[in-house]
């Protein structure tokens, strides 16, 4: 067996395995790019949806101690806004930033810059999104910077460059849009 061979089976079995560990968690089932029947990918087109799934794997495991608010705050996330409603978009969530990840500049899977909740009616938030930003002052290329093909949202309040990636809650206009209508604002009391 190739190296190329066995490396693409390895990576195979890794994603299933993972797949087949997720439907335990139904409810927060993981998010991957939706796809067309019918339609074959490009090479390139393949090894990003390679690349996505295995990015989300990487945040969910990255993220999975932080369905508990107080563990996020220990390991030193503090909150940057309450359950934002953006005009035009919707629901955003509440936002609780690591101020240390945040000014590296580093976009990675297994250290998220930001964490993403839902105010629930019992009072606990619920985790539904890992957030990447890159601060203004920062980037000095022209563009936007981009993930997998997904370019990063100016963020002017809080002078950043913002991406979510919706990794425990499906959100229907995709993996890495702003906002989530299947969210909401109501009040955490």
């Amino acid at each position: 067996m190739s190296t190329t061979l066995s490396h693409a089976l390895r990576r195979t079995l890794v994603i299933a395995a993972a797949a087949a560990l997720f439907p335990a968690c139904a409810e927060h089932a993981p998010v991957a790019p939706e796809q067309q029947p019918g339609l074959r990918t490009s090479g390139a087109d393949h090894e990003r949806e390679i690349a996505t799934r295995e990015a989300v794997v990487a945040l969910r495991r990255a993220t999975d101690r932080y369905h508990r608010l107080e563990v996020a705050l220990n390991d030193g996330f503090v909150l940057l806004h309450d359950c934002e409603v953006r005009p035009g978009e919707g629901p955003v969530g509440t936002v609780y930033v690591n101020l240390e990840r945040l000014v590296d500049g580093v976009v990675d899977p297994n250290s998220p810059d930001a964490l993403v909740y839902e105010p629930r009616p019992n009072g606990r938030p619920r985790l539904v999104a890992a957030e990447f930003a890159i601060p203004y002052a920062l980037w000095t290329k022209q563009e936007p910077p981009a993930f997998l093909g997904h370019e990063f949202q100016r963020e002017d309040e809080f002078g950043v460059f913002g991406l979510h990636v919706w990794v425990w809650q499906k959100n229907p206009r995709g993996l890495f849009e702003e906002a989530n209508p299947r969210i909401s604002c109501g009040p955490m009391t």
